[in-house]
């Protein structure tokens, strides 16, 4: 293992000392203007790693992101990986970190799970920000008549506390503001963290940050953020945030991990500054996306590469024997002990997510059949079997155990898709569509539904967004990432069903509307027993149990 200083590995991609901006021995920051200086070169290869609907545990994309970005710096090509950014709320809750494992991981592994470069409180202190106005406007004499009852910008922080999720707040008297209802948001959620990872400039930034939708007068209009002239000062919070964070891995791959919006809510993806600049950086780039084809993998297509102006050259399917069973059983009970007839059960899940990819948004697909230590061989010849009979490319993946060795044949599987297969990759909508026939494109070809079934409030919504000029906006699903469908009970390939949307809100300054389906909760809560417990100092300062 060799682990470079900053400026090795910034001088391994060709930056000068005044490309980048250290922060430590081995974080540095890549200045974002970077993208001026080489927007002529041509761009690397895109390879988008997503996975189907995952056992809660996850079935290790990240770390197959990472150990295939260590295949292809093993077989000698200019490879950067971008992932996104870990939030401090599943680190102490049930995920704990998100740097990969095992000999496929990202270095400083403790540094980037915890404060890392303040990115992620950046985006907290900006939000909030815009919070302490909009409340110190109304107690001011609230010059623009905004409606105290229908303010939709609550509070962030970056933690999982359920106690904020609805507070009142303004309580003590009239010196301490206007009593209101109110309510927290993870910062992941927040619709800043979205703008920063959609933000193609600081200009765009600032734009996009005046954008924001913050509430409603009494008359019912919309009101901006720019209306309270707060965009600078949230620009000037944010400014060296929009630059992407250098890093890498355990093998010495360079990484970028920047931004981290919330998969379930927002797009779910690492910034397309950071992708972009990669991109002309480096011969392929290995990104992920969050959660399985139906959430992450949609919105990379229909938003960020739409956005980003991208254009995926090859995709990684991630599978593991243990999510087929936990499709094919319905639950968790036994997915440890081996069972052929499970995994037969499970695999319409994932001939349902490789068949959106090839056929609905017309890329090259390999699959990869991440091994975990339980695995037998006859469950991995079995599976390897049928997947034979539907004609794919698929390779095991070891790099848990083996790091970028254990993906040397997934690394060659992708390339020669790249090189061979065909590619005709297409949007599964266009913009000028109306918000409810791109929801129902979505729900029956992206989802296998029947169609969409819209709330009252659904349809209300709707119409005040359009009414508002709020037009040819991609569309982002909040939905589960358990199930295809709302229903994270409904494991493998459920028929017959109908996506229902209770609410839809516009998130303009991220630049898409937000159609919520399900319970999904935007300030997740601690389990009973959460990771914190687990972490500790000891007494030569290292900070173990973050796992």
């Amino acid at each position: 293992m060799h682990i470079k200083r900053v400026e090795e590995l910034a001088e391994s991609l060709g930056l000068s000392k005044d490309d980048y901006s250290p922060y430590g021995w081995y974080i540095g920051k890549v200045d974002w203007r970077l993208l001026n200086k080489l927007k002529n070169k041509d761009r690397g290869k895109l390879i988008l790693v997503t996975s189907i609907n995952p056992t809660p545990k996850g079935e290790g994309k990240t770390t197959t992101t990472i150990g295939l970005g260590d295949a292809f710096s093993r077989l000698g090509k200019r490879v950067i990986i971008c992932l996104r950014e870990p939030s401090l709320g599943p680190i102490f809750g049930v995920k704990g970190g998100a740097v990969g494992g095992g000999r496929a991981k990202v270095f400083p592994d403790v540094d980037i799970n915890l404060h890392f470069t303040g990115d992620i409180h950046a985006v907290s202190s900006a939000h909030n920000l815009l919070s302490a106005v909009i409340d110190n406007h109304i107690y001011h004499g609230n010059e623009l008549d905004i409606d105290p009852l229908q303010i939709y910008w609550k509070r962030c922080i970056d933690m999982n506390d359920r106690q904020l999720r609805s507070i009142v707040s303004g309580l003590g008297g009239k010196g301490n503001g206007i009593p209101r209802e109110d309510g927290f948001e993870i910062t992941a959620a927040s619709e800043i963290m979205a703008i920063l990872a959609m933000a193609k400039s600081l200009n765009d930034l600032k734009e996009r940050l005046g954008n924001i939708v913050i509430g409603v007068n009494r008359k019912g209009d919309p009101i901006l953020s720019k209306e309270l002239k707060i965009e600078g000062a949230m620009t000037a919070l944010l400014r060296n945030a929009l630059s992407p964070n250098l890093v890498q891995t355990l093998e010495g791959t360079p990484s970028f991990i920047h931004c981290g919006p919330f998969g379930n809510i927002a797009h779910g993806c690492n910034s397309i500054i950071a992708t972009t600049l990669a991109s002309l950086l480096a011969d392929y780039v290995i990104t992920e996306a969050g959660f399985g084809v139906d959430l992450g993998g949609e919105k990379f297509f229909d938003i960020k590469c739409r956005v980003g102006n991208l254009h995926p050259d090859s995709t990684v399917l991630v599978t593991s024997i243990r999510s087929l069973k936990y499709h094919g059983l319905g639950n968790q009970k036994g997915i440890e002990n081996e069972n052929l007839d499970a995994i037969e059960k499970g695999l319409p899940n994932l001939l349902h997510h490789l068949k959106v990819l090839k056929d609905v948004f017309n890329v090259p697909v390999v699959v990869a059949i991440n091994r975990f230590p339980n695995d037998t061989l006859n469950e991995i010849k079995f599976l390897e079997e049928k997947l034979k009979e539907v004609n794919v490319r698929f390779a095991v993946s070891n790099v848990y155990e083996a790091g970028g060795e254990g993906a040397l044949e997934l690394a060659r599987e992708v390339i020669e898709s790249i090189s061979y297969d065909t590619n005709s990759f297409r949007h599964l909508y266009s913009l000028e569509e109306p918000y409810e026939d791109k929801i129902d494109k979505i729900s029956r070809l992206v989802y296998g539904g029947e169609g969409v079934r819209f709330s009252d409030e659904a349809k209300a919504d709707l119409d005040r967004i359009y009414r508002w000029g709020f037009v040819n906006l991609p569309v982002c699903i909040a939905k589960t990432q358990y199930s295809l469908t709302d229903d994270p009970k409904k494991l493998g390939k459920p028929r017959g069903f109908y996506i229902n949307v209770q609410k839809i809100k516009v998130s303009s300054g991220a630049g898409f509307i937000v159609a919520y389906t399900g319970n999904i909760l935007t300030m997740p809560g601690l389990p009973k027993i959460p990771s914190a417990v687990k972490i500790d100092v000891d007494d030569d300062g290292e900070i173990i149990g973050i796992t």
